[in-house]
């Protein structure tokens, strides 16, 4: 069961209002008056991810912002999130959002080609997942808060945080069911994302906005038997939610690639 603590948000404030700033584990502790300890076990278990794995994706997010919006080279960019070197960041950075700082600087064009082509497509049921032999099939439906036009992207990720490749993952033309086909025994999260077909590039290379849900409880699939259907609802963003660090992009291109688009 997840359990709200007023201390923990806090504690996600005071990190968004510090986030150029040293902030080891002992001082986000002592901000809300907990010991590191018994901070680090709630902080996980309300927001999924240890607490300075959090901090570390919400800079990866600030050093997305700014390889779009400032002219500041990959080197500064780094430092400026805290990065000193930078084979470091650039390795980090291309393992959690897909790839290197260099080519998601020049990726608008391509972003907003590769939209306007999903916007022409007609085949989309037959090519809603791929398939593995051997495996079992997770399925369910995406509903919304919201009044939605356009696609959802959705992927059973490795942790709780939309980053890196998931596993496996598709496209949907819109609200609706989706199916992987044979999922490997093991344990995933499920994440979901949208992209509004009025949208610019550059709303979704930086997805602060768009809809989203993501699972704070693993998936468990296993060698037998069939798991219920799941139902998964897009909401508008929260302030405890992780950034969305994989560039959309990304699983745009590698959809149509796979439907010979």
């Amino acid at each position: 069961m997840n359990v709200r603590y007023a201390e923990i948000d806090e504690a996600i404030a005071y990190i968004h209002r510090n986030l150029d700033e040293p902030l080891p584990l002992s001082r986000l502790a002592r901000h809300v008056a907990f010991s590191s300890y018994h901070f680090a076990r709630i902080f996980k278990e309300r927001i999924g991810l240890p607490p300075l794995y959090y901090v570390s994706s919400l800079r990866l997010q600030r050093a997305k912002d700014l390889l779009l919006n400032s002219n500041l080279s990959v080197r500064q960019i780094g430092l400026e999130i805290g990065q000193q070197s930078l084979g470091t960041f650039t390795t980090r950075f291309t393992e959690r959002v897909g790839m290197t700082p260099g080519e998601f600087r020049q990726s608008e064009p391509e972003a907003a080609r590769y939209l306007r082509t999903l916007r022409e497509l007609s085949d989309w049921q037959e090519h809603a997942a791929a398939s593995e032999a051997g495996g079992m099939p997770v399925t369910g439906t995406v509903v919304a808060d919201e009044p939605f036009d356009g696609i959802v992207l959705i992927g059973l990720f490795a942790r709780p945080i939309p980053e890196g490749l998931p596993i496996y993952g598709t496209l949907l033309p819109g609200l609706g069911r989706f199916a992987f086909r044979g999922v490997r025994p093991g344990i995933y999260y499920l994440m979901a994302t949208s992209v509004a077909w009025e949208m610019q590039a550059k709303d979704f290379l930086l997805p602060q906005r768009t809809l989203r849900t993501r699972s704070r409880a693993p998936l468990f699939v296993g060698p037998h038997g069939e798991l219920h259907p799941q139902q998964v609802k897009l909401y508008p963003p929260r302030p405890d939610d992780p950034p969305i660090l994989i560039s959309l992009p990304v699983l745009m291109n590698q959809f149509l690639s796979r439907i010979g688009k």
